[in-house]
């Protein structure tokens, strides 16, 4: 075999090359798990955002059912709404 074959450089691994090779194996598991955390925390905003989303329009409803009941006026809006009807 040649000195410079893949057989003798897999051979001849220095012990710097193989704290590179663990440590590079080690960054990869960090960031595998990484990765699994940050698709867990989007689903769990997603699934938040939806409770926060019919929250906001069981409030609404609720306002509206006051109001009338109270012989008011429309209810001032909440949550997205309210910002909208701020800035437009």
């Amino acid at each position: 075999m040649n000195p410079g074959s893949e057989g003798d450089h897999v051979a001849e691994m220095t012990p710097l090359r193989q704290r590179l090779e663990q440590r590079l194996k080690a960054l990869e598991a960090e960031f595998e798990t990484g990765q699994k955390i940050l698709a867990d925390l989007e689903a769990q905003r997603a699934s938040l955002r939806d409770t926060l989303l019919r929250l906001v329009g069981a409030i609404s409803v609720l306002h509206e059912e006051l109001d009338v009941a109270a012989g008011e006026g429309p209810p001032e809006p909440v949550g997205e709404a309210a910002d909208e009807r701020r800035t437009g």
